[in-house]
Protein backbone atom coordinates (compact mmCIF):
# COMPACT_ATOMS: atom_id res chain seq x y z
CA UNK A 1 0.00 0.00 0.00
CA UNK A 2 1.29 3.48 -0.89
CA UNK A 3 2.26 5.77 1.99
CA UNK A 4 -0.53 8.23 1.22
CA UNK A 5 -3.06 5.40 1.16
CA UNK A 6 -1.90 4.39 4.64
CA UNK A 7 -2.22 8.01 5.81
CA UNK A 8 -5.80 8.22 4.57
CA UNK A 9 -6.63 5.00 6.44
CA UNK A 10 -4.81 5.90 9.68
CA UNK A 11 -7.24 6.88 12.42
CA UNK A 12 -7.50 6.94 16.20
CA UNK A 13 -9.23 3.96 17.76
CA UNK A 14 -12.99 4.30 17.40
CA UNK A 15 -15.06 5.00 20.49
CA UNK A 16 -18.27 3.24 21.47
CA UNK A 17 -20.12 5.65 19.15
CA UNK A 18 -18.58 4.01 16.03
CA UNK A 19 -17.70 7.33 14.41
CA UNK A 20 -16.44 7.29 10.80
CA UNK A 21 -14.23 10.36 11.24
CA UNK A 22 -11.90 10.97 14.19
CA UNK A 23 -13.61 13.21 16.79
CA UNK A 24 -12.04 16.20 18.51
CA UNK A 25 -10.67 15.33 21.94
CA UNK A 26 -11.00 18.69 23.67
CA UNK A 27 -9.90 17.53 27.09
CA UNK A 28 -7.08 19.03 29.08
CA UNK A 29 -6.55 15.81 31.05
CA UNK A 30 -7.52 12.13 31.22
CA UNK A 31 -8.94 10.19 34.16
CA UNK A 32 -7.52 7.12 35.87
CA UNK A 33 -9.54 4.11 36.92
CA UNK A 34 -7.88 3.99 40.32
CA UNK A 35 -5.25 5.59 42.50
CA UNK A 36 -3.06 2.57 41.76
CA UNK A 37 -3.30 3.20 38.00
CA UNK A 38 -2.41 6.88 38.36
CA UNK A 39 0.66 5.92 40.40
CA UNK A 40 1.69 3.31 37.81
CA UNK A 41 1.31 5.74 34.90
CA UNK A 42 3.35 8.47 36.58
CA UNK A 43 5.97 5.88 37.50
CA UNK A 44 6.24 4.83 33.87
CA UNK A 45 5.02 1.31 34.56
CA UNK A 46 1.86 1.72 32.49
CA UNK A 47 1.40 3.62 29.24
CA UNK A 48 -1.65 5.88 29.29
CA UNK A 49 -2.57 9.47 28.48
CA UNK A 50 -2.27 11.95 31.35
CA UNK A 51 -2.51 15.51 30.11
CA UNK A 52 -2.89 17.12 26.68
CA UNK A 53 0.37 18.99 27.17
CA UNK A 54 1.98 15.55 27.04
CA UNK A 55 -0.18 13.81 24.45
CA UNK A 56 -3.72 13.57 23.15
CA UNK A 57 -5.53 11.21 20.73
CA UNK A 58 -5.56 13.93 18.06
CA UNK A 59 -1.84 14.66 18.29
CA UNK A 60 -1.06 10.94 18.39
CA UNK A 61 -3.00 10.36 15.17
CA UNK A 62 -1.13 13.23 13.48
CA UNK A 63 2.24 11.84 14.58
CA UNK A 64 1.33 8.37 13.31
CA UNK A 65 0.49 9.78 9.88
CA UNK A 66 3.70 11.80 9.52
CA UNK A 67 5.82 8.89 10.77
CA UNK A 68 4.23 6.74 8.08
CA UNK A 69 5.12 9.25 5.36
CA UNK A 70 8.65 9.94 6.64
CA UNK A 71 9.36 6.27 7.53
CA UNK A 72 10.17 7.45 11.06
CA UNK A 73 10.15 5.56 14.34
CA UNK A 74 8.63 8.27 16.54
CA UNK A 75 7.58 11.91 16.62
CA UNK A 76 6.32 14.86 18.64
CA UNK A 77 4.00 17.74 17.81
CA UNK A 78 4.53 21.38 18.72
CA UNK A 79 2.62 24.66 18.80
CA UNK A 80 4.49 25.89 15.68
CA UNK A 81 7.30 24.99 13.34
CA UNK A 82 9.69 27.33 15.14
CA UNK A 83 8.94 25.74 18.52
CA UNK A 84 9.79 22.40 16.90
CA UNK A 85 13.13 23.75 15.66
CA UNK A 86 14.00 25.48 18.94
CA UNK A 87 13.04 22.50 21.11
CA UNK A 88 15.05 20.16 18.89
CA UNK A 89 18.22 22.25 18.95
CA UNK A 90 17.95 23.17 22.64
CA UNK A 91 17.24 19.60 23.71
CA UNK A 92 20.08 17.98 21.83
CA UNK A 93 22.80 20.54 22.64
CA UNK A 94 24.47 21.60 25.87
CA UNK A 95 26.83 24.44 26.75
CA UNK A 96 30.09 24.04 24.85
CA UNK A 97 28.56 22.17 21.91
CA UNK A 98 28.90 23.29 18.31
CA UNK A 99 26.41 23.27 15.43
CA UNK A 100 27.20 23.25 11.71
CA UNK A 101 24.30 24.84 9.84
CA UNK A 102 23.59 25.88 6.29
CA UNK A 103 23.85 29.61 5.80
CA UNK A 104 20.52 29.51 4.00
CA UNK A 105 18.16 29.13 6.96
CA UNK A 106 14.88 30.85 7.79
CA UNK A 107 15.18 34.21 9.54
CA UNK A 108 13.85 32.97 12.90
CA UNK A 109 16.18 29.96 12.78
CA UNK A 110 19.05 32.40 12.24
CA UNK A 111 17.92 34.30 15.35
CA UNK A 112 17.86 31.10 17.43
CA UNK A 113 21.39 30.21 16.35
CA UNK A 114 22.89 33.70 16.69
CA UNK A 115 20.93 35.18 19.62
CA UNK A 116 19.46 32.47 21.83
CA UNK A 117 21.81 29.50 21.67
CA UNK A 118 24.86 31.76 21.81
CA UNK A 119 23.68 32.88 25.27
CA UNK A 120 24.16 29.31 26.46
CA UNK A 121 27.58 29.04 24.81
CA UNK A 122 26.34 26.81 22.00
CA UNK A 123 28.34 27.99 19.00
CA UNK A 124 27.71 27.51 15.31
CA UNK A 125 29.46 27.67 11.95
CA UNK A 126 27.58 28.57 8.79
CA UNK A 127 28.43 26.77 5.55
CA UNK A 128 27.17 26.97 1.99
CA UNK A 129 24.33 24.48 1.66
CA UNK A 130 25.53 23.09 -1.66
CA UNK A 131 29.29 22.95 -0.92
CA UNK A 132 29.97 19.44 0.37
CA UNK A 133 33.58 20.21 1.30
CA UNK A 134 32.50 23.05 3.60
CA UNK A 135 30.22 20.72 5.55
CA UNK A 136 33.03 18.29 6.19
CA UNK A 137 35.68 20.93 6.93
CA UNK A 138 33.43 22.72 9.46
CA UNK A 139 33.09 19.70 11.75
CA UNK A 140 34.93 20.22 15.03
CA UNK A 141 35.61 17.85 17.96
CA UNK A 142 32.68 19.42 19.84
CA UNK A 143 30.26 19.46 16.89
CA UNK A 144 26.99 17.95 18.09
CA UNK A 145 24.73 18.24 15.05
CA UNK A 146 24.31 19.36 11.44
CA UNK A 147 21.22 21.41 10.56
CA UNK A 148 19.87 22.47 7.17
CA UNK A 149 16.85 23.35 5.07
CA UNK A 150 16.46 21.74 1.66
CA UNK A 151 15.12 23.21 -0.53
CA UNK A 152 16.12 26.40 1.23
CA UNK A 153 13.87 29.38 1.94
CA UNK A 154 13.59 31.35 -0.32
CA UNK A 155 16.63 30.62 -2.51
CA UNK A 156 15.52 27.02 -3.25
CA UNK A 157 19.04 25.63 -3.03
CA UNK A 158 19.15 21.84 -2.78
CA UNK A 159 21.50 19.92 -0.48
CA UNK A 160 23.07 16.60 -1.40
CA UNK A 161 21.26 14.39 1.10
CA UNK A 162 23.18 11.26 0.13
CA UNK A 163 26.51 12.97 0.78
CA UNK A 164 25.37 14.22 4.19
CA UNK A 165 24.16 10.74 5.08
CA UNK A 166 27.58 9.34 4.19
CA UNK A 167 29.25 12.14 6.17
CA UNK A 168 27.29 11.08 9.24
CA UNK A 169 28.53 7.52 8.76
CA UNK A 170 32.10 8.89 8.98
CA UNK A 171 31.15 10.82 12.15
CA UNK A 172 28.60 8.54 13.87
CA UNK A 173 28.22 10.77 16.93
CA UNK A 174 26.78 13.59 14.81
CA UNK A 175 23.01 14.13 14.69
CA UNK A 176 21.70 15.02 11.22
CA UNK A 177 18.61 17.28 11.19
CA UNK A 178 16.66 18.76 8.28
CA UNK A 179 13.86 21.29 7.96
CA UNK A 180 11.83 19.42 5.32
CA UNK A 181 8.97 21.92 5.24
CA UNK A 182 9.24 23.07 1.60
CA UNK A 183 9.42 19.54 0.20
CA UNK A 184 6.92 17.88 2.57
CA UNK A 185 7.18 14.14 3.34
CA UNK A 186 5.34 13.42 0.08
CA UNK A 187 8.05 14.90 -2.14
CA UNK A 188 11.18 14.10 -0.12
CA UNK A 189 12.08 11.51 2.54
CA UNK A 190 15.34 12.58 4.25
CA UNK A 191 15.35 9.79 6.84
CA UNK A 192 15.91 7.28 4.04
CA UNK A 193 19.22 9.07 3.33
CA UNK A 194 20.43 8.67 6.92
CA UNK A 195 18.99 11.78 8.59
CA UNK A 196 18.03 11.41 12.24
CA UNK A 197 15.26 14.02 12.54
CA UNK A 198 12.97 15.70 10.01
CA UNK A 199 11.14 18.87 11.08
CA UNK A 200 8.11 20.56 9.56
CA UNK A 201 6.14 23.70 10.06
CA UNK A 202 2.76 22.01 9.79
CA UNK A 203 1.32 25.51 9.38
CA UNK A 204 2.40 25.38 5.75
CA UNK A 205 1.58 22.55 3.33
CA UNK A 206 0.46 20.07 5.98
CA UNK A 207 -2.49 22.29 6.87
CA UNK A 208 -2.45 23.76 3.39
CA UNK A 209 -5.25 26.27 3.86
CA UNK A 210 -3.78 28.95 6.10
CA UNK A 211 -5.92 28.08 9.13
CA UNK A 212 -3.81 26.87 12.06
CA UNK A 213 -0.29 26.84 13.47
CA UNK A 214 1.60 23.63 14.15
CA UNK A 215 4.97 21.93 14.09
CA UNK A 216 6.24 18.38 14.11
CA UNK A 217 9.54 16.56 14.46
CA UNK A 218 9.89 12.89 13.54
CA UNK A 219 12.86 10.55 13.48
CA UNK A 220 14.74 7.96 15.49
CA UNK A 221 13.21 7.15 18.86
CA UNK A 222 16.42 7.80 20.82
CA UNK A 223 16.51 11.43 19.67
CA UNK A 224 12.76 12.07 19.85
CA UNK A 225 12.86 10.84 23.46
CA UNK A 226 15.45 13.54 24.21
CA UNK A 227 13.09 16.24 22.91
CA UNK A 228 10.19 15.03 25.02
CA UNK A 229 11.52 16.32 28.34
CA UNK A 230 11.81 19.94 27.15
CA UNK A 231 8.46 19.78 25.34
CA UNK A 232 6.63 18.45 28.38
CA UNK A 233 8.10 20.83 30.91
CA UNK A 234 8.24 24.06 28.89
CA UNK A 235 4.86 23.55 27.25
CA UNK A 236 4.97 24.43 23.50
CA UNK A 237 2.27 21.80 22.93
CA UNK A 238 0.03 21.58 19.88
CA UNK A 239 -3.65 22.03 20.64
CA UNK A 240 -5.96 19.07 19.93
CA UNK A 241 -8.03 21.26 17.59
CA UNK A 242 -5.01 22.23 15.47
CA UNK A 243 -3.83 18.61 15.42
CA UNK A 244 -7.29 17.49 14.26
CA UNK A 245 -7.28 20.05 11.42
CA UNK A 246 -3.76 19.15 10.26
CA UNK A 247 -4.35 15.41 10.52
CA UNK A 248 -7.40 15.61 8.26
CA UNK A 249 -5.49 17.85 5.83
CA UNK A 250 -2.71 15.27 5.47
CA UNK A 251 -5.20 12.99 3.73
CA UNK A 252 -5.13 15.35 0.72
CA UNK A 253 -1.46 16.35 0.90
CA UNK A 254 -0.41 14.20 -2.07
CA UNK A 255 -3.18 15.57 -4.29
CA UNK A 256 -2.43 19.16 -3.33
CA UNK A 257 1.36 18.84 -3.73
CA UNK A 258 0.96 17.37 -7.22
CA UNK A 259 -1.10 20.42 -8.21
CA UNK A 260 1.13 22.93 -6.39
CA UNK A 261 4.16 21.46 -8.16
CA UNK A 262 2.67 21.33 -11.65
CA UNK A 263 1.42 24.93 -11.33
CA UNK A 264 4.79 26.10 -9.99
CA UNK A 265 6.76 24.46 -12.78
CA UNK A 266 4.58 26.01 -15.47
CA UNK A 267 4.82 29.43 -13.82
CA UNK A 268 8.60 29.13 -13.49
CA UNK A 269 8.96 28.26 -17.17
CA UNK A 270 6.88 31.31 -18.09
CA UNK A 271 8.78 33.71 -15.82
CA UNK A 272 12.18 32.45 -16.94
CA UNK A 273 11.57 33.99 -20.37
CA UNK A 274 10.30 37.37 -19.12
CA UNK A 275 12.54 40.37 -19.96
CA UNK A 276 11.86 42.16 -16.65
CA UNK A 277 13.08 39.24 -14.54
CA UNK A 278 16.79 38.82 -13.87
CA UNK A 279 16.63 35.25 -12.63
CA UNK A 280 13.99 32.59 -11.96
CA UNK A 281 14.69 29.82 -9.46
CA UNK A 282 12.82 26.53 -9.28
CA UNK A 283 14.37 23.12 -8.48
CA UNK A 284 12.84 21.36 -11.50
CA UNK A 285 13.95 23.98 -14.05
CA UNK A 286 16.91 22.64 -16.08
CA UNK A 287 18.64 25.99 -15.41
CA UNK A 288 18.69 25.31 -11.64
CA UNK A 289 22.27 24.55 -10.47
CA UNK A 290 21.12 21.42 -8.61
CA UNK A 291 18.52 20.34 -11.16
CA UNK A 292 19.79 16.76 -11.51
CA UNK A 293 20.14 16.40 -7.73
CA UNK A 294 16.62 17.73 -7.18
CA UNK A 295 15.22 15.29 -9.73
CA UNK A 296 17.00 12.45 -7.92
CA UNK A 297 15.87 13.38 -4.38
CA UNK A 298 12.43 14.87 -4.90
CA UNK A 299 9.25 13.54 -6.49
CA UNK A 300 8.58 17.00 -7.94
CA UNK A 301 9.80 20.55 -7.41
CA UNK A 302 7.31 21.79 -4.83
CA UNK A 303 5.10 24.86 -4.77
CA UNK A 304 7.57 27.75 -4.34
CA UNK A 305 8.96 29.86 -7.18
CA UNK A 306 11.52 32.58 -6.45
CA UNK A 307 12.61 35.24 -8.90
CA UNK A 308 14.57 38.48 -8.93
CA UNK A 309 12.91 41.43 -10.60
CA UNK A 310 14.90 44.11 -12.44
CA UNK A 311 15.04 47.43 -10.57
CA UNK A 312 15.54 46.25 -6.98
CA UNK A 313 13.28 47.13 -4.04
CA UNK A 314 11.42 49.94 -5.81
CA UNK A 315 10.29 47.77 -8.70
CA UNK A 316 9.61 44.82 -6.39
CA UNK A 317 7.31 47.02 -4.30
CA UNK A 318 5.50 48.29 -7.40
CA UNK A 319 5.06 44.76 -8.71
CA UNK A 320 3.61 43.47 -5.42
CA UNK A 321 1.23 46.42 -5.06
CA UNK A 322 -0.13 45.89 -8.59
CA UNK A 323 -1.16 42.29 -8.09
CA UNK A 324 -4.91 41.80 -8.04
CA UNK A 325 -5.76 38.19 -7.20
CA UNK A 326 -2.56 37.24 -5.39
CA UNK A 327 -2.38 38.34 -1.75
CA UNK A 328 0.57 39.64 0.28
CA UNK A 329 1.44 37.62 3.37
CA UNK A 330 4.49 36.00 4.95
CA UNK A 331 2.85 32.57 5.02
CA UNK A 332 3.19 29.90 2.32
CA UNK A 333 1.76 26.53 1.36
CA UNK A 334 -1.81 27.81 1.08
CA UNK A 335 -4.41 26.76 -1.49
CA UNK A 336 -4.30 30.43 -2.54
CA UNK A 337 -1.30 31.96 -4.30
CA UNK A 338 0.78 34.21 -2.03
CA UNK A 339 3.53 36.76 -2.67
CA UNK A 340 6.28 37.70 -0.20
CA UNK A 341 9.20 40.15 -0.32
CA UNK A 342 11.78 38.26 1.82
CA UNK A 343 14.30 41.10 2.21
CA UNK A 344 11.79 43.31 4.05
CA UNK A 345 9.82 40.59 5.89
CA UNK A 346 10.83 36.97 6.61
CA UNK A 347 14.59 37.60 6.30
CA UNK A 348 14.71 41.25 7.34
CA UNK A 349 16.71 40.48 10.50
CA UNK A 350 19.64 39.38 8.34
CA UNK A 351 22.06 42.09 7.27
CA UNK A 352 22.18 43.03 3.59
CA UNK A 353 25.46 41.13 3.29
CA UNK A 354 23.99 38.06 5.01
CA UNK A 355 20.99 38.15 2.68
CA UNK A 356 23.19 38.46 -0.39
CA UNK A 357 25.19 35.42 0.75
CA UNK A 358 22.01 33.33 0.48
CA UNK A 359 20.82 34.97 -2.78
CA UNK A 360 18.20 37.25 -1.23
CA UNK A 361 18.36 40.64 -2.92
CA UNK A 362 16.16 43.73 -2.80
CA UNK A 363 14.41 42.59 -5.95
CA UNK A 364 13.81 39.01 -4.79
CA UNK A 365 10.18 37.86 -4.84
CA UNK A 366 8.88 34.58 -3.39
CA UNK A 367 5.68 33.16 -4.84
CA UNK A 368 3.87 30.37 -3.03
CA UNK A 369 1.94 28.98 -5.98
CA UNK A 370 -1.58 27.97 -5.07
CA UNK A 371 -4.19 25.64 -6.51
CA UNK A 372 -5.99 28.16 -8.72
CA UNK A 373 -6.01 27.62 -12.46
CA UNK A 374 -2.47 28.27 -13.66
CA UNK A 375 -3.65 30.67 -16.38
CA UNK A 376 -5.29 32.86 -13.72
CA UNK A 377 -2.07 32.88 -11.68
CA UNK A 378 0.10 33.72 -14.70
CA UNK A 379 -2.30 36.41 -15.88
CA UNK A 380 -2.12 38.28 -12.56
CA UNK A 381 1.67 38.09 -12.33
CA UNK A 382 2.26 39.08 -15.97
CA UNK A 383 -0.09 42.07 -15.79
CA UNK A 384 1.71 43.32 -12.68
CA UNK A 385 5.08 42.92 -14.43
CA UNK A 386 3.85 44.79 -17.50
CA UNK A 387 2.57 47.72 -15.43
Amino acid sequence: MKDYSKVIRTQSERTQYREHSTPLYLSSSFIFNSAEQSRAVFAGEEDAMVYSRYDNPNTTELIDKVCTMEQAEAGLTFASGMSAIFTTLASLCKSGDHIVASRAVFGSTHQILTQLLEKWKISHTYVELTDNSQWENAIQPNTRLLFLESPSNPGLEVADLSFLGRLKEKHPKLILIIDNCFATPYLQKPLTYGFDISIHSATKYMDGQGRVLGGIAVGQTEFIDELQFLLRHTGPALSPFNAWIISKSLETLHVRMDRHSSNALELAKSLEKHPKIKKTIYPFLPSHPQYNLAKKQMKSGGGIVTFEIEGGAEKATQFINRLNMIRITSNLGDTRTIVTHPASTTHSKLSKEERAAVSIFDGTIRISVGLEDIEDIKKDILQALEK
